[in-house]
């Protein structure tokens, strides 16, 4: 049996070993800051991520300065998904919400091993079909729940990339993620709070009661488990 390179991006992780070292012998690990911008909506993408402790925030912004958060990428994923697609711009503002680390590769680079690497490139049209499914999700979920059951999936889902059970976070940052009013998000919070499903104080989110919190989630969580299992269940296959 091949022993693995050891990596904690999932993507990067499921490649046979051959394919790892092409990956990994152009890639650099660096260190993402909290709040840090790594591109604008519709600038010339220079570089590729994978997370491998760090999650960033993909934003839809308006031209007005509105925003909303259209995808979460954390060790389950990469940033730079519009390059497989052959398009170099790319469609959503990208900001780290958890600082940490991620391999990067410049474009250039990653479409090079793209083209001599097929098992990545088949792993990442899967995962483009995943991330859409997520993105019709989100839509739906913005439109049918409740702010309170949509900020308790949004904590699960950044305590699941976070790896623990408390990250930074402020109120204006949940109502833009979320796209919805501090009023409301401050409204969700308290509830929450006063069930003592979490504990927020001077910008730091705390999950108290993780199982409670699932509960209060709307459906969207789960599904989004269940769309990333089918995922990596297919992806099993890539070595046969």
């Amino acid at each position: 049996m091949t022993k693995k390179i050891g990596l904690t991006n999932q993507l990067i992780s499921a490649l046979p070993l051959s394919e790892q070292r092409d990956v990994m012998a152009v890639s650099e690990q660096i260190s993402l800051s909290f709040e840090q911008i790594l591109r604008a909506r519709d600038e010339a993408v220079q570089h590729v991520y994978f997370p491998t402790t760090a999650f960033i925030s993909e934003l839809v912004v308006t031209d007005q300065d509105e925003c909303i958060e259209v995808r979460l990428v954390g060790t389950e994923g990469m940033l730079g998904l519009n390059l497989v697609l052959g398009d170099k711009h790319a469609p959503f503002h990208a900001v780290v919400q958890g600082k940490g680390e991620a391999l990067r590769l410049n474009r250039k680079d990653f479409l090079r091993v793209l083209k001599n690497t097929p098992k990545l490139e088949r792993l990442l049209h899967r995962y483009t079909y995943v991330v859409m499914k997520q993105m019709a999700q989100n839509i739906a979920c913005t439109q049918f729940h409740t702010i309170e059951a949509r900020l308790a999936r949004w904590l699960l889902m950044t305590q699941d990339r976070a790896g623990n059970d408390s990250f930074p976070v402020t109120q204006e940052f949940l109502s833009h993620m979320l796209g919805a009013s501090r009023v409301g998000i401050t409204s969700a919070a308290s509830n929450l709070k006063k069930n003592k499903l979490i504990h927020y104080v001077r910008g730091e989110m705390h999950i108290i009661d993780r199982e409670g919190l699932r509960r209060c989630s709307c459906s969207c969580y789960n599904a989004d488990i269940d769309n990333y299992k089918v995922h990596i269940h297919k992806i099993k296959d890539l070595h046969v």
